[in-house]
């Protein structure tokens, strides 16, 4: 269900807007999608950096120990 607004904006972004699609609405609906799609895509990737940096060590020792099995060529 859509439901109807009324936003302020400067009349230069809407010129801009205008250049780009003649449907207001429908530009800021995609605008609107594709801010919060970016804006959960980074929280996600804070939260994955967050975990990733609280395991590093355990990691990396995991990473030595399967290197020590590994014959590589001298």
């Amino acid at each position: 269900m859509k439901v109807k607004t009324s936003v302020t904006l400067p009349s230069t972004l809407l010129e801009e807007i205008d250049r780009v699609n003649s449907n207001r609405s429908a530009f800021l609906e995609q605008a609107a999608k594709m801010f919060l799609d970016h804006t959960a895509r980074r929280a996600r990737d804070r939260n994955d950096a967050s975990i990733l940096d609280r395991n590093a060590n355990r990691f990396n020792r995991e990473a030595a120990d399967v290197l020590e099995y590994q014959d590589l060529p001298e």
